[in-house]
């Protein structure tokens, strides 16, 4: 009896910390990333300073899309899918990456996270990369129906320049 109390304890716990590591998880109304070889269509974008080409995009709902972001530009860039109100919030996580040192002008300065005031700040969402100039890279998505979708670099500055696109899912 004494040693099924702290299993049964330890199992409750270990129930509940899955839990919360589920509601922490990225859920994203428009879609999900998805592995590259799902993708039913290939679409490059080039990034360069202060613009994506195309400036726009068209994709169905339930198509996977394989992006192959090309950065020809002299800075760091970013590809992040979302809506407006989704980048306007994560670029404040960018600016406090920038102040911290973890993202310089040009890609991915000292990764400092206790910098930052906690441990958690990270580039790793699902829907978000980064490209460094001169360096190709990719993001592979399943779309569902949205709107207000746009596809934008969110480092400090560079939306508010211009650099987004509207993504129209049909």
């Amino acid at each position: 009896m004494a040693l099924r109390t702290p299993l049964l304890l330890a199992s409750c716990l270990l129930a509940l910390s899955v839990e919360a590591m589920a509601d922490d998880a990225h859920t994203y109304a428009f879609g999900e990333a998805a592995p590259a070889s799902k993708a039913t269509r290939t679409v490059e974008v080039t990034l360069q300073d202060i613009s994506f080409s195309p400036k726009s995009l068209d994709v169905k709902a339930g198509e996977t899309v394989r992006f192959v972001l090309v950065n020809k530009g002299q800075l760091l860039h970013e590809f992040n899918l979302g809506d407006a109100a989704m980048h306007a919030e994560h670029q404040k996580e960018m600016l406090q990456m920038q102040a911290s040192g973890m993202l310089t002008a040009t890609g991915m300065g000292k990764m400092d996270h206790a910098a930052m005031g906690h441990g958690a700040m990270k580039h790793d969402d699902p829907n978000s990369v980064l490209v460094e100039p001169g360096k190709t890279a990719e993001l592979t998505w399943t779309f569902t129906q949205a709107t207000g979708l746009e596809f934008a670099c969110n480092l400090p500055g560079h939306y508010q320049a211009g650099m987004v696109g509207k993504l129209n899912v049909d």
